[in-house]
């Protein structure tokens, strides 16, 4: 009988500790690591220079394509922006900061080294551009801005353990690769 005890004992106290196993790596798939917080943190000055870029759109004669495809981008970014700054503030890490009035490439600390960026010349060189000039120089400085969060967004995916993040990587990736297809017809367009 003793055998027989220490058998069912042993075999309990594997099955236990396998649970236990399965339960750290659900918590850890759940928790997030340093590439989730650069990427919140690099993200979120990045939307909002794009949001910046469309804000420029607004007083100018744009294709009305144009127009509507940039209002989508300011929406969809606008609300990325709150939902990274939420992990951010979850997780007590900083929150860059998304209201800045200029949001040229040394313009936040965080963003310094993100892919896309536009430096402070271009967006003052966008900024004082006028006529179709401003349209087809306002998609190409987008379409490279797309270009660098897409970089970013696959390293999250590479790199990144909590699931939410990664899943707008994918998102990103996803609507960032479309829009550039749009931006480019555009610019054939015009």
């Amino acid at each position: 009988m003793s055998r027989r005890v220490t058998f069912v004992a042993t075999a309990v106290l594997v099955g236990l500790l396998a649970l236990v196993g399965c339960g750290g790596d659900e918590d850890d798939a759940s928790g997030h690591n340093d590439a989730d917080v650069a990427f919140a943190q690099e993200m979120i000055p990045h939307h909002a220079q794009a949001v910046q870029m469309v804000r420029m759109t607004q007083d100018k004669v744009l294709d009305p394509k144009v127009a509507e495809l940039a209002e989508g981008m300011a929406a969809a970014q606008e609300d990325e922006i709150a939902q990274m700054a939420e992990w951010l503030e979850e997780w007590g890490e900083d929150v860059p900061d998304s209201t800045m009035q200029d949001m040229g490439h040394h313009a936040d600390p965080h963003a310094e080294n993100m892919p896309g960026m536009m430096t402070e010349e271009q967006m003052g060189e966008l900024a004082v551009a006028t006529g179709p000039g401003f349209q087809t120089m306002w998609l190409e400085m987008m379409i490279e801005h797309h270009e660098g969060a897409i970089e970013s967004a696959r390293t999250q995916q590479e790199e990144g353990r909590y699931g939410p993040a990664v899943e707008l990587a994918q998102e990103i990736e996803r609507s960032q690769t479309e829009e550039i297809a749009q931006m480019e017809e555009l610019l054939q367009q015009s």
